[in-house]
């Protein structure tokens, strides 16, 4: 009999209103969503679907209009300092751009050092807190000795990425949202990036949801897949359903976009 899997995440009705009037924009509008224990899955759209938006209201970046939020079956609370920053031991995220997810101002020593501590080792040892920092830049191929003392400013964009998903290995998240994790980096870097992630997921049962516009990607790593269109999910289903099988024309547009190696490119839309 098959282990019924935790359901951590939920959202129902979840919607994000800007600007009032002639000049409101609904970015978010009405959407249902249910994230299980180390399921992975992607939410798909074209920039200005409200993908980015919904993704930062599951994150508490952003207050929500209406609906809900639950985490692990409670409604979810942050409205205190304290209770924010629990919720974020739960949930954390990887955002497209590396430069702009630093502090400038600290060193990649205080980056890994605050992820300590933020799970529970401000007592440990400093050479034990070396050594976690050492392992988690091992996990991602760097090498805690040649980044010590330096600034996240000073590393690659991959490099930094790399880091990000350190911080990641020293927090352990139940959920990872992943927002465009590897679009500015080369294509080396970022299948070793997407593999070290579904490593993670392997070992600690983490939950990913990938924020992208990248069908292909989503169909590759991905359960089930969400399609997003003017703030909205029109399609959804396992990863085979949706992008083998579409039923959606938004979708089919969606993939009718990705060029093909044996097709004559089709750039009559463009």
């Amino acid at each position: 009999m098959p282990v019924e899997k935790e359901l951590y995440l939920s959202a129902s009705g979840l919607t994000k209103v800007f600007g009032f009037g002639r000049q409101k924009t609904v970015a978010v509008d009405h959407v249902d969503l249910n994230l299980y224990e180390g399921e992975v899955i992607s939410i798909v759209g074209e920039s200005g679907s409200g993908k980015t938006t919904l993704a930062k209201m599951l994150l508490g970046l952003i207050s929500t209009t209406e609906g809900d939020i639950y985490f692990q079956g409670k409604k979810r609370d942050i409205s205190t300092h304290r209770k924010k920053k629990e919720y974020w031991k739960n949930i954390q995220a990887i955002f497209q751009d590396p430069f702009s997810s630093y502090n400038i101002f600290n060193k990649i020593d205080t980056v890994l050092l605050d992820c300590i501590h933020m799970r529970g080792g401000r007592k440990f040892p400093y050479a034990k807190k070396v050594e976690l920092m050492t392992e988690a830049c091992s996990f991602v191929n760097l090498k805690f000795e040649e980044l010590t003392n330096k600034y996240p400013f000073e590393l690659s964009g991959g490099q930094m990425q790399r880091l990000m998903i350190a911080r990641i290995f020293l927090l352990k998240p139940k959920i990872l949202l992943a927002d465009e994790p590897t679009s500015m980096i080369d294509a080396c870097s970022r299948a070793t990036i997407l593999d070290m992630l579904m490593q993670l997921r392997k070992e600690i049962g983490m939950t990913i949801i990938f924020i992208t516009h990248d069908i292909g990607l989503a169909y590759y790593v991905s359960d089930s897949v969400y399609i997003m269109e003017h703030g909205k999910f029109v399609e959804s289903g396992s990863a085979d359903d949706v992008i083998l099988r579409p039923k959606e024309p938004y979708t089919k547009r969606l993939l009718n976009d990705v060029p093909k190696i044996y097709e004559e490119w089709d750039l009559s839309t463009v």
